[in-house]
């Protein structure tokens, strides 16, 4: 491929890739961390770790697209990555879980501002449109992966070794990770069309609110969190507690999750040719309303059983990556080039809000309330967030035009009447 034959980004890419599996084992053994500390409560102590993470997530990315055409960039991202690294490989030696949350703090923190970075160096590497749109494609694809095959290599290594020596593993990522940074050249930022800091920190969101399937799309971004706080948070405690499995059946019905996840994203290129990207967005937010209530329910009776919870994971796995996977189709084709960066900033920050929302229902509800009450409260909410993408995201919505204007180098969004045949 010829986005491949370009070093720089390939080293970048590969940067990226390591990055993600790490951050995917990290998730992995911090709930089995969890779970040595707290036992039953393992829930609850994950569900305020994420609620951290989230919180640096919607605060501190905004910032950092901000702020990230004053700073060197190459500088910044190995600063991460080394940051992220050395707070990993403290985790193994905490015995106190005030100290989870403090250490979570400072790797979310580094992670929120990573992403906005590493979104906004792309467009100054690969400056073809073609293999720009490849790359946003290609990253997608790699936390597609991520997601899938993390848990599996979690599950491997865990059949003969502590979950502990995953901390290590993932720090020594990060620390590779930041060669390969260092290893790229990436050029100076160009300075945003912004002048103030807070306008370059909300354009992005203002962009949200003004467009009316990105409207839609912050409701699919809520059932998204309701259903993916249900694998991520309560998987632990339902397998050790409810199910009776090992720290390695963890691993695999995460993994069961992500097989949806990738069985759907190897299918979505070639539907989303033919069926609009709303159709396919609103038929996963189906989806994950089908399958929060279908474990809501089954728990309720005291029927779920492992075959059972296999299949609703997986089945939650399909309808996030029916939601996730056409999300960057849309925001390309919602705004002009120079706006890609701060707009795939601003998705970022408010789809982490969503699950800013959901984690602590996930988490505290589900440690003092029981799974059924808690499953039943976010397959409500998922129910909401269906209904609201639907209202948000008008049914007819044209296919955005964008234009080049040549002084100053600004793209321009318009709707063309004669493309309302199918959405963007």
């Amino acid at each position: 491929m010829r986005l491949f034959a370009i070093r720089d980004y390939r080293h970048l890419f590969s940067a990226q890739v390591i990055a993600l599996f790490g951050t995917g084992l990290t998730t992995v053994a911090l709930g089995l961390l969890a779970y040595d500390l707290a036992g039953p409560r393992a829930g609850m102590v994950l569900g305020t770790a994420l609620t951290i993470k989230m919180v640096m997530y919607v605060v501190i990315a905004p910032l950092a697209a901000a702020y990230v055409d004053r700073l060197p960039r190459r500088t910044l991202l190995v600063v991460l990555d080394v940051v992220r690294g050395a707070v990993v490989l403290a985790l193994p030696l905490i015995s106190e879980v005030w100290q989870i949350y403090v250490l979570i703090g400072l790797l979310q923190a580094a992670s929120a501002a990573f992403t906005p970075t590493f979104q906004a160096v792309i467009p100054a590497i690969v400056t073809d449109e073609s293999d720009y749109t490849r790359a946003l494609s290609a990253s997608q694809v790699a936390s597609t992966m991520e997601s899938l095959l993390s848990p599996v290599l979690a599950a491997v290594a865990l059949t003969f070794m502590s979950f502990n020596w995953l901390f290590l593993g993932t720090s020594a990522g990060f620390l590779v990770s930041a060669l390969l940074v260092l290893s790229t050249r990436i050029p100076d930022a160009c300075p945003s069309t912004h002048t103030r800091a807070w306008d370059r920190a909300t354009s992005g969101i203002r962009t949200f609110l003004s467009t009316p399937r990105l409207r839609g799309i912050m409701a699919l971004n809520l059932v998204v969190a309701t259903a993916g706080s249900i694998v991520v948070v309560n998987t632990v405690n339902h397998v050790r507690d409810e199910l009776g499995g090992s720290r390695a059946d963890v691993a695999w019905m995460l993994a069961a999750s992500g097989t949806g996840t990738l069985l759907a994203a190897l299918v979505l290129p070639r539907v989303l040719d033919r069926i609009t990207a709303r159709t396919v967005m609103t038929t996963g937010a189906g989806v994950l309303v089908g399958g929060t209530t279908a474990a809501a329910t089954l728990v309720a009776a005291g029927l779920i059983t492992w075959t059972g919870t296999a299949i609703i994971w997986t089945v939650i796995g399909i309808g996030m990556a029916l939601i996730i996977t056409p999300t960057g189709k849309v925001l390309r084709a919602s705004v002009g080039r120079d706006a890609i960066p701060e707009t795939f900033a601003a998705q970022f920050s408010l789809s982490h809000l969503a699950w800013l929302i959901t984690y602590p229902i996930a988490g505290w509800l589900g440690s003092n309330g029981g799974f059924a009450v808690t499953w039943s409260v976010l397959a409500v909410l998922a129910g909401a967030g269906t209904a609201s993408a639907l209202l948000l995201w008008p049914r007819h919505d044209g296919r955005a035009a964008v234009t080049t204007l040549p002084t100053p180098a600004r793209h321009t969004l318009r709707t063309d009447p004669s493309t309302l045949s199918k959405a963007a």
